[in-house]
């Protein structure tokens, strides 16, 4: 395989850009310190990426980010980093390393952060087991969320973070080119997935969040990962990349195509409703819109695409899915919450169109970077013709 050229970038100021950004929503929160366990959080903050699927289960390391001044890591094995931060032991703050009962090591680490920072302060803590929330409640500490403030850092990109979503993208692109150029009937869903982690990889890619990729019968309704189900010869296989790719950064593309050449009416229906979906709900992003607008002025589809209708009609990316999370209509006054599109997002524009009657489904879905006056579509891959015409 002929790899992609990484682009060029200025790497300490992305990296001084990130960290600055987390720095500056703490304390504008007036919160002092952040404890972070996410991997994305920690790459994020100062890059770090060591081990990342097994820290989302298991929180090996831990990333300490004061409001201002030198962040400290607990625990690194062979993390090479230009940026200053301090190297502290690990603490254990996971019953996989410390036990059963975690009181112990818990105290421990709350006297650690004592020592740090003595008097009143407000520490926001991420993912953490609830006996370290006690243990630095125990000795003065007010304790806050860290997520909100970590997505909140993250929802604004640099121009480097820019390119590295465009190379991420990319990469997707040429995933996708090379499962189409193998896709025959007889071949699995999971054998046809498993060519976008190869590729990924190859890249320097991290990992694919979801195994989104169904064909036929099972692509409506959607959110059915992919199987040992052989795809067949006129069927739609419908797939959603969900990349972490190289450097850390998401490609979030979907697309469904025809395994062969005659696509049916109902075929062609219902990727036309898709299609026009998102292409809608991209016209009314820019900055200053805010979420409740943009969920009321939506696309509508016919009342038999509702029930199936994608969880969200858009969302944000860039180290992975991110706030914002912007609902239909139907679910605003259960589950929908607002707030601003602001220039320097990434948000991703869905639409799963299958009909509650049965039948095959379609999934679509575009990244695109709000600017000034408007948008730019950065995940580019075409559509297709033979189901548009």
């Amino acid at each position: 395989m002929e790899l992609l050229t990484p682009p060029q970038i200025d790497w300490d100021a992305l990296r001084h850009y990130r960290l600055g950004r987390v720095q500056s929503v703490l304390a504008d929160a007036d919160v002092d310190l952040a404890v972070l366990a996410s991997p994305v959080s920690m790459q994020y903050a100062v890059d770090f990426d060591e081990y990342q699927l097994f820290q989302s289960r298991i929180p090996t390391f831990t990333l300490l980010v004061p409001a201002e001044g030198r962040p400290a890591i607990c625990g690194a094995y062979s993390w090479k980093s230009t940026m200053d931060v301090e190297r502290l032991p690990p603490q254990s703050l996971s019953h996989f390393d410390a036990g059963l009962d975690m009181t112990e090591v818990a105290r421990k680490f709350a006297d650690l952060i004592r020592s740090r920072i003595p008097g009143r302060a407000r520490i926001a803590v991420e993912r953490l087991d609830s006996s370290v929330v006690q243990a630095l409640m125990q000795v003065g500490f007010e304790v806050v969320d860290a997520g909100g403030f970590m997505e909140k850092a993250r929802s604004i990109k640099s121009p480097d973070e820019v390119l590295l979503i465009r190379y991420a993208i990319e990469v997707a692109k040429k995933a996708i080119d090379s499962m189409r150029a193998v896709a025959e009937p007889g071949m699995t869903e999971n054998e046809l997935f498993s060519i976008l982690n190869q590729v990924n990889t190859a890249h320097g890619g991290r990992w694919i969040d979801g195994r989104m990729l169904a064909s036929g019968h099972r692509t409506n309704p959607w959110l059915q990962e992919a199987t040992d189900k052989p795809v067949a010869a006129g069927e739609l296989i419908a797939f959603d990349t969900d990349m972490i790719g190289p450097f850390g950064y998401f490609a979030d593309v979907s697309r469904s195509f025809l395994l062969g050449d005659s696509p049916t009416g109902a075929q062609k229906d219902v990727y036309c409703r898709a299609f026009e979906e998102v292409h809608h709900n991209i016209d009314l992003v820019r900055p200053g819109v805010s979420f409740r607008e943009l969920s009321d002025k939506a696309f509508r589809q016919p009342d038999e695409f509702v029930a199936h209708r994608y969880p969200c009609l858009s969302h944000g990316a860039g180290m992975s899915d991110e706030w914002p999370y912007i609902r239909y209509r139907q679910d605003w006054e259960k589950l929908g919450y607002d707030g601003m599109i602001e220039e320097g997002m990434v948000l991703c524009l869905e639409s799963f169109t299958g009909s509650d009657q049965g039948g095959e489904g379609v999934k679509l879905e575009q990244q695109v970077l709000v600017k000034a006056n408007g948008v730019e579509v950065l995940s580019d891959y075409p559509f297709e013709e033979d189901l548009l015409s």
